[in-house]
């Protein structure tokens, strides 16, 4: 069993006592003083992650003539500079190798920014697709810190050499903070206000403590799995994989069809068709909090799985994202999951859970 890694801001996790798990070959903070405070903190005031353990690439050279344009479902040429998009590395079958955000930084200038246990193979397929231009992984150089809230403005605001109110959605700047550079996005996983800034390894250590000095609460894997549930968005390992497009994962509005990219064919063939598989989103009866895995019933027979599930504490019920076989599944039926120990009634929600 291989060592786990453990970020730039390792020491400083230690220093708060966080509780650290396993996680995509990572040693992580899951919580520090508890989930539910740390939700508390991102959903009224503002909450810190850090996110480092993710990837981050850069390509440089023409966006029309390289292949990188092809490469994944995001349209480089059409996007704007200072403007990042949400996308999908697919494989020939439509399945999502993973999901990204690219950020154009110039007219022949990307960063890409991949989960955490797709680095190399993420990496390894972008190469691959590229016929020329300058595509480096700079994982390892680079840190990531989240700061999510309606207060994140205010606290980051500082450290920060101009106006927040400037970044409109999915927009970025490259600054410096620090005296070191920095990119700061307003782009978040949570649902709330928020940004993710990117500086060097020396760097985020420094930002992590004056951001909470400032009044940032730390939040950890756990808090970050909740928000995230709670807005209804996708985690790769769980509602997305090599196996499931992204119409079968509910997200494939992402997905525009007006340039060529990898699985496009597949995909058509699925809006044709149909897809085996759809997405449904639903709300237990009580508490209890539905897990990955779970089996999800419907008129007597099983329909699919649980993809996944928590205790929302701002419905105050349990929560979950499932996928099941589009020929079985009936919206008009009663659903149940099976927990092991017995059926629990659950009802169908849209998405997302939780609306301010």
């Amino acid at each position: 069993m291989s060592e786990l890694r453990r970020t730039a801001l390792f020491e400083q996790h230690e220093k708060l006592g966080a509780k650290n798990i396993g996680f995509c070959g990572w040693e992580m903070p899951v919580q520090y003083e508890g989930i539910l405070k740390e939700h508390e903190a991102c959903r009224n005031g503002v909450a810190l992650f850090d996110t480092s353990h993710m990837g981050e690439f850069f390509f440089e050279g023409d966006l029309l003539s390289s292949g990188v344009n092809e490469a994944t479902t995001v349209d480089v040429l059409a996007l704007p500079i200072g403007k990042c998009k949400y996308g999908f590395l697919l494989n020939e079958n439509g399945g999502v190798i993973d999901d990204l955000i690219i950020y154009k930084a110039d007219k022949d200038r990307l960063m890409f920014v991949v989960n955490a246990s797709r680095i190399d193979i993420d990496f390894k397929t972008i190469d691959e697709r590229l016929h020329s231009g300058s595509f480096t992984d700079a994982s390892d150089q680079t840190s990531k810190l989240d700061i999510q809230g309606p207060k994140a403005k205010e606290i980051l605001q500082e450290f920060v050499p101009f106006d927040l109110d400037e970044l409109g959605f999915f927009s970025f700047k490259e600054s410096e903070i620090m005296n070191s550079f920095a990119l700061i996005s307003r782009t978040g996983y949570t649902g709330e206000l928020g940004y993710e800034v990117y500086v060097d390894n020396k760097t985020a250590p420094l930002l992590w403590e004056k951001l909470i000095e400032r009044g940032a609460v730390p939040a950890g894997l756990g808090a970050r799995d909740v928000l995230r549930l709670e807005m209804g968005y996708s985690l790769y390992g769980q509602e997305l994989d090599k196996n499931t497009t992204p119409i079968e994962a509910g997200v494939g509005f992402f997905v525009k069809y007006d340039k060529d990219f990898a699985g496009k064919a597949a995909l058509l063939k699925q809006k044709e068709q149909g897809a085996p598989r759809k997405s449904i989103a639903f709300k237990t009866n009580s508490k209890r909090a539905p897990r990955h895995d779970m089996e999800i019933w419907q008129n007597n027979q099983k329909i699919g799985v649980v993809t996944s599930g928590t205790f929302s504490p701002c419905l105050k019920s349990g929560i979950g994202i499932g996928s099941v076989d589009s020929k079985l599944f009936d919206k008009e039926l009663p659903l149940e999951i099976n927990t092991g120990r017995n059926m629990q009634a659950i009802s169908l929600e849209k998405l997302p859970f939780y609306k301010k």
